[in-house]
């Protein structure tokens, strides 16, 4: 249970109601987060869509943006992200084994040189984000264009924001995050 009351989109205008059934209809399980995100509109009508907008644009690999916020949710032990993104990565192949050593453990053969690339930027950009290695930038400018980085930064900055207000506010994973 979350640490404020949870908000249902029946308590919502109708605007909200339905940026709220359009996110919950096409992004995922995330009911719990917009329960709480529901207290303030503005999260509504500007982030959601904005996530929505960005899933559309498909700009980043679906497999860079799942490990990007698996490692960073992990570097901040986020089990409400973890949960839910961690099922994505099965289905870009990558096996759970080797999930479960995120960040570490990059040597594993299921593992590309664009996704180290993806595991070690991440860490440098969320860890310290001041002495981020112009290596790593080489390294992505082998698999990326600049608006994929730029996206691939701007994802990992929005995964710590997640986590952190996830885990503050003690929201908690839905049944149906797995499915």
């Amino acid at each position: 249970m979350p640490r404020v009351s949870p908000k249902r989109p029946e308590d919502l205008p109708p605007d909200l109601a339905e940026i709220w059934h359009r996110y919950a209809g096409t992004y995922g399980p995330f009911e719990a987060q917009l329960e709480v995100f529901a207290h303030v509109p503005a999260a509504l009508r500007h982030l959601m869509p904005m996530l929505m907008e960005l899933r559309a644009a498909g700009t980043l690999p679906r497999r860079a943006l799942e490990l990007a916020i698996v490692v960073v949710s992990k570097l901040n032990a986020c089990d409400y992200c973890i949960a839910h993104h961690q099922p994505f990565l099965a289905v870009e192949g990558i096996p759970p084994e080797v999930v479960a050593r995120l960040p570490g453990g990059t040597d594993h053969p299921a593992l590309t040189a664009c996704d180290r690339a993806v595991i070690a930027f991440s860490v440098a950009a969320w860890e310290d984000s001041h002495r981020v290695p112009e290596r790593l930038f080489r390294a992505l400018r082998e698999h990326f264009s600049e608006a994929q980085i730029v996206e691939l930064t701007l994802r990992i900055a929005l995964t710590g924001f997640f986590n952190r207000f996830s885990s503050a506010l003690g929201i908690e994973e839905e049944a149906t995050a797995h499915a």
